[in-house]
């Protein structure tokens, strides 16, 4: 089967269905998306995209030589075998689900996803850069079944888009499809912080595997959505390393070697021995009313310069990702970095940070240095159309750094100096 990078086909279906949803949204005033978050949530997803380059790479040699070599089958890619592929992977899936929650170094992987403190289409995308592999290795059985390597991963990726639309509070309920497949219902339940919502409904397409295994919770109260540590940051980085930086303070705390290793494989609310509650401690449960959502004072002017920064920076990715880029690995790895500078920029910028506008001009140059390297190396478009775009790309990096100097600088003086004004009061 020829290789093909699966998320980059689907990429324009799930921007698509969010598009929908967001303008649906507007239109009925549901009020379903927030700015911040929302910014906050394509940029996590912008910057996890580049990972699916590493876990493409990882599965296509790994799984391709324990097929090669140990497969007891060889299973044909046909209609039939696709659905057996499919129901195995649900499967395996649930049980990979329920150990992310269950298990502290697979919810460090996880617990970015449920972060998000709303539900839309947009927090369908906040993934981990960890978590997926993680995942791949509870599909280990597949390829000794006789699974092509490629045949699964593409399926898998057929798999999570059937789960990406669960992930919305425009359908309600869906009378008896909800006796047997998963749905938002479902799956806002399994967002929830509140009591009886926690960890519960880990299926991604069929329900039935929450309800043979005590899992399943019908969707009744109001969901709170997040996480009962919350992140309280819009930075992608920390998003994604937050548990993981709590486990390593922990681990570091604990006097007992036993504990340190312990800890790992224990629940996210254990407390090691020789620490006091207060050092993990975690509510029960949190409702809607006794939640304070995370905001944040942005730079003046951020809202209509971060849309239009983040569809430029979905086609930069499309560019990086796409399975036809002429870039090789090392060049995509390069171009990957300015995509997590971009984000993490962007982050600055919700959060009035005094780096973001550097780090955002820096970034600027850099990508229109790279896009000329590119499109000059590997002769993109013709020469003619070639020298127009990338005149059109520098124009509006100028534009752009023209623009953060004019707003973010004023702001960060305007932060400073209201800092400087509260420590003097103080």
């Amino acid at each position: 089967m020829e290789n093909v990078n699966i998320w980059a086909l689907l990429t324009p279906i799930a921007l698509g269905l969010l598009i929908f949803e967001l303008i649906y949204s507007l239109l009925t005033r549901r009020g379903v998306y927030s700015f911040q978050e929302t910014i906050a949530n394509m940029g996590t997803a912008i910057g996890n995209q580049t990972m699916n380059l590493l876990v493409a790479a990882l599965i296509y040699s790994s799984f391709g030589w324990l097929h090669a070599n140990y497969a007891l089958f060889e299973i044909p890619a046909t209609w039939w075998s696709a659905i057996v592929l499919f129901l195995l992977i649900d499967f395996l899936f649930y049980w990979f689900h329920r150990a992310g929650h269950r298990v502290n170094l697979l919810w460090a992987a996880h617990m970015p996803h449920h972060s998000a403190e709303e539900m839309n289409l947009a927090v369908g995308l906040r993934a981990s850069i960890t978590q997926r592999l993680f995942s791949f290795s509870f599909f280990l059985p597949l390829p000794f079944l006789g699974f092509d390597p490629h045949f699964m991963y593409m399926t898998i990726g057929v798999h999570l888009i059937m789960g990406y639309w669960h992930h919305t509070e425009v359908i309600r309920d869906l009378g008896w499809f909800e006796k047997w497949f998963n749905t938002p219902s479902h799956h806002r339940v399994h967002h929830g912080t509140n009591a009886q919502y926690l960890d519960k409904n880990y299926a991604e397409f069929l329900i039935l595997w929450d309800k043979l295994f005590g899992t399943f919770e019908q969707e009744d109260e109001a969901v709170c959505y997040g996480v009962l540590d919350p992140t309280r940051s819009w930075n992608p980085l920390y998003i994604n390393f937050q548990h993981w930086i709590k486990l390593v303070r922990l681990t570091r705390a604990t006097p007992y070697w036993s504990e340190k290793i312990k800890l790992w494989f224990m629940p996210p609310a254990y407390i090691p021995r020789g620490l006091s509650q207060n050092d993990t401690a975690e509510a029960p449960g949190m409702t809607r009313e006794e939640q304070v959502r995370y905001r944040s004072v942005m730079f003046p002017g951020a809202k209509p310069y971060l849309i239009v920064q983040m569809i430029a920076g979905l086609g930069f990715m499309v560019f990086v990702i796409d399975g036809k880029s002429p870039l090789s690995g090392f060049e995509k790895f390069g171009f990957s970095l300015l995509i997590w500078a971009m984000v993490i920029a962007w982050s600055g910028i919700l959060e009035s940070r005094a780096w973001a506008a550097p780090l955002e001009i820096g970034r600027l140059s850099l990508m229109v240095g790279a896009l000329y390297f590119a499109f000059e190396k590997y002769g993109v478009l013709a020469p003619a159309t070639r020298e127009t775009v990338l005149i059109g790309v520098a124009a509006f990096a100028a534009l752009s750094s023209a623009y953060a100097l004019r707003y973010f600088l004023r702001g960060q003086r305007g932060v400073l100096s209201e800092a400087k004004a509260g420590a003097a009061y103080g």
